[in-house]
């Protein structure tokens, strides 16, 4: 198929070359529908659906149609009601319809390509489960692919459809599993224009630290870390208290060489003395996805049920999904609602005493919503006895300390709260958090915990920040003036765009329906040494138009805004400023660094 095969999202002057073309294959040839005068084939879900075509040089080769939750409607609803097929009442789940190739291309590559790039489109955008129509005479061919039959037959016309479903990332892995040698064959082949990169990433939790790619993974251009604006991560704008840089600085070479307190107990004695917490109660470890890791892996099997919030922080469901295998169910948050949490839908979902777990970040990453702690107390105690909370308070400073639920956690069997000192403390470099459950409890988790889970510097860093909380105290507060700023700054870019605050060191931006994606507004900032959080893959309630940015100091946030207006002043070319004076803001922020 050469070197100059393309795939892309459809653009205008490619819709009548796929009405013409479905006309051809499921009227004329195939016999699903009748043929009509026009010789052009279309149907109601055309404008709400997105189309992804195969082009080989100047000759379009086949197309497939993607349907994504929020347009409310499939396609098999012409076939089967909601009652027939609850499936499609799922929130994260994407139709996969009428993948079509031109007859002289259907011995080549070109249908795996489309089903591989519809995969990496609907895993971009939040997609969990895909569902999709199969012809009978075609099923060893959807089930080498990973789909799997409902039960459920439809007929159209001539044809009978077998009702076929996958999890994306099952379906991915097979695509890799079994097809590797052609899918790299491919990536050698395709001119790939779609906005999400042709092969998935690492087996990991994706935590948006393309910044310190920029910067350099092997420390050789470290100088380039005053160049690039990391905004998409959470890590502090400012510097740790004085008194950690101290603790460092004073004889770095000890630091480096010596063998820290073995179970950091000084560093548990001085957790417990802040927060007037039994020591007995802590457990420590090198950040919160230490802890996360080693609680779960304790406690969760293939066959336990976890509630996650979502949209959530990602490490939760990669771990429960993916690490573990456990079964997992969303509690969905919504945008109309303000994201916030619903007690009263909560408690109704958890009362049901299926689930052995329930996570919830308080506030909430990525929504930056917080729940009251008067709220999470009586969801608890109303809660089956079996349930056990997960309570993650990374960024409850930014609210209030007082809101805490550790005193709770601390005589409750059923409630942990994990706290890491990273992002509130200026500490993400050396890694430290503490967790906080009854004492049987933390102490089952010790025992799994190896020695010297912290490290000398980690411990040291630490102990001297909690002893200054004026420091920090002072500039949570001055986070909230500088967010605020940055979102008015953001918002007077364009009146299209949406701008939500949270209450911590973050917010986030959507972009108008119809207009580009998150991840072309990722990349166009890029482009000025900026980086925002495309927050699409979390889930598909981000409809893949939603960056979260973290808020910087002043002249990182000037630059944010440039970047961001220069990139959309190329993206929304009906917007009022001109590409000129884009540049110019860019310009002038660069100077001011």
């Amino acid at each position: 198929m050469g070197r100059d095969l393309q795939l892309r999202a459809a653009t205008e002057s490619d819709l009548a070359w796929i009405h013409e073309l479905r006309h051809r294959v499921y009227a004329e040839e195939l016999g699903q529908h009748a043929p009509n005068p026009t010789g052009r084939l279309s149907d109601g879900l055309d404008g709400d659906n997105t189309y992804l075509v195969v082009a080989c040089g100047a000759a379009r080769v086949g197309f497939v149609s993607l349907t994504p939750p929020w347009v409310g409607r499939y396609g098999l609803d012409k076939y089967l009601t909601r009652e027939e097929l609850p499936l499609l009442t799922e929130d994260d789940l994407f139709e996969v319809r009428v993948l079509t190739v031109e007859p002289r291309w259907r011995a080549t590559a070109a249908a795996p390509l489309l089903m591989y790039a519809a995969l990496r489109w609907i895993a971009a955008r939040g997609g969990r489960r895909v569902v999709a129509m199969g012809r009978t005479e075609l099923l060893d061919m959807y089930l080498a692919a990973g789909l799997r039959p409902v039960g459920r037959t439809v007929h159209g016309g001539a044809l009978t459809f077998e009702v076929l479903t996958g999890g994306v990332g099952e379906l991915t892995r097979v695509s890799m599993d079994r097809y590797r040698a052609l899918v790299e064959r491919l990536r050698s082949a395709v001119d790939w224009r779609l906005d999400v990169p042709f092969a998935p990433g690492p087996d990991g939790c994706e935590h948006g630290g393309a910044s310190f790619t920029a910067i350099g993974t092997d420390f050789r251009s470290l100088h380039r870390r005053h160049e690039v604006v990391a905004a998409d991560v959470l890590d502090a704008w400012f510097p740790p208290a004085p008194g950690v840089r101290a603790a460092l600085a004073e004889d770095p070479g000890w630091v480096a060489r010596t063998s820290p307190p073995t179970g950091a107990e000084g560093l548990m004695a001085e957790i417990a003395a802040v927060r007037g917490l039994p020591v007995e109660a802590l457990a420590v470890g090198a950040g919160s996805s230490d802890l996360i890791f080693r609680a779960f892996g304790r406690w969760l099997t293939p066959e336990s049920r976890v509630l996650l919030m979502d949209p959530g922080y990602g490490e939760y469901a990669h771990v429960t999904e993916r690490v573990i295998g456990c079964r997992v169910d969303r509690f969905r948050l919504r945008r109309e609602e303000g994201w916030r949490i619903d007690p009263a839908r909560l408690s109704a979902v958890v009362g049901s005493g299926r689930y052995d777990l329930v996570v919830i970040v308080n506030p909430n990453n990525p929504t930056g919503r917080h729940a009251p702690a008067s709220d999470l107390r009586s969801l608890i105690a109303a809660a089956p006895a079996r349930t056990r909370w997960w309570i993650d308070e990374a960024y409850l400073g930014y609210v209030d300390p007082a809101e805490s639920l550790a005193g709770l956690a601390a005589t409750d069997p059923r409630v942990v709260v994990c706290t890491s000192l990273s992002k509130m403390y200026a500490l993400s470099g050396v890694r430290a958090a503490y967790l906080v459950a009854e004492p049987g409890t933390a102490a089952g988790i010790r025992r799994w915990t190896p020695p010297w889970p912290v490290g000398l510097p980690a411990q040291l860093a630490a102990v001297a920040a909690l002893r200054d909380p004026a420091h920090y105290r002072d500039h949570w507060l001055r986070t909230h003036t500088l967010r605020r700023r940055l979102a008015a700054d953001l918002a007077e870019s364009d009146e299209t765009v949406v701008v939500e605050e949270s209450v911590a060191n973050f917010l986030s931006v959507t972009l108008p329906p119809g207009g580009p994606s998150a991840a072309r507004l990722v990349d166009e900032c890029r482009r000025h040494d900026v980086y925002l959080r495309d927050l699409s893959p979390l889930s598909p309630e981000y409809q893949g138009r939603t960056v979260r940015i973290a808020v910087r100091d002043a002249a990182g946030n000037d630059r944010i805004v440039a970047a961001f207006r220069a990139a959309l002043d190329l993206l929304l070319p009906s917007r009022s400023v001109s590409r000129a004076s884009a540049a110019e803001d860019v310009a002038a922020a660069g100077t001011a660094r």
